[in-house]
């Protein structure tokens, strides 16, 4: 998909996180090939003099959107989360969250695409432990034993990569917004329960 190269204007001084943020969009849109300073640039009705005032090079730009992504992403999702205090709930608002976030989800498929890039692997490899890491800890919580749980959180986080990875191809084209949340309802009906006692109880036919 091509870069889109609208301007967003010139009414105001471009700061570092505008740069950030076209920076990203130009990866959503064409991988990391596209982050490129004389496109962005144009993208921002602006010269390359504003991106040499914020940043060193190219490759100081695309560390700082990856950054930028995993501050917001991870850390400031998991602090908000432990507000919620049952397991079983924070796993729910866990993917129901990324569910309705479909620019984030998005951002997170076209990112693991290009996670054989130098800049970006150890960027996606951090924060993809970082997440089965949480969404471990969560089953644990229920729980399950410890290998169980691993696996549920992978069962979520793959199954939750290919819906979006099909959205973003264009084969879900089909699924609007309220087939997503009936997928939704349905994913997390079926993936988090409340552990393994109450499936035992409840006749449950998944056990992984």
């Amino acid at each position: 998909m091509a870069m889109s190269t609208e301007k967003t204007g010139t009414s105001r001084s471009l700061n570092a996180a505008d740069w950030v943020r076209a920076a990203m969009e130009a990866i959503v849109q064409g991988g990391i090939a596209a982050v490129a300073v004389e496109p962005l640039a144009l993208r921002l009705g602006t010269t390359k003099g504003s991106f040499y005032h914020h940043f060193e090079n190219r490759e100081a730009l695309i560390i700082a959107a990856l950054e930028e992504w995993e501050r917001t992403q991870n850390q400031a999702v998991f602090e908000r989360l432990r507000l919620i205090p049952d397991p079983a709930e924070r796993l729910r608002a866990v993917m129901a969250g990324a569910l309705a976030d479909r620019a984030g989800a998005m951002r997170d498929v076209a990112l693991l695409g290009s996670a054989t890039h130098p800049l970006v692997r150890p960027f996606v490899e951090r924060v993809t432990t970082q997440r089965l890491d949480y969404m471990t800890e969560l089953y644990g919580e229920l729980g399950f034993p410890e290998a169980q749980a691993r696996r549920r959180a992978l069962l979520v986080y793959t199954a939750f990569l290919g819906l979006v990875e099909c959205l973003r191809a264009g084969v879900a084209d089909g699924m609007g917004d309220a087939e997503l949340r009936a997928y939704a309802h349905e994913f997390l009906a079926t993936l988090v329960p409340g552990g393994p006692a109450a499936e035992t109880r409840q006749g449950s036919a998944l056990h992984i």
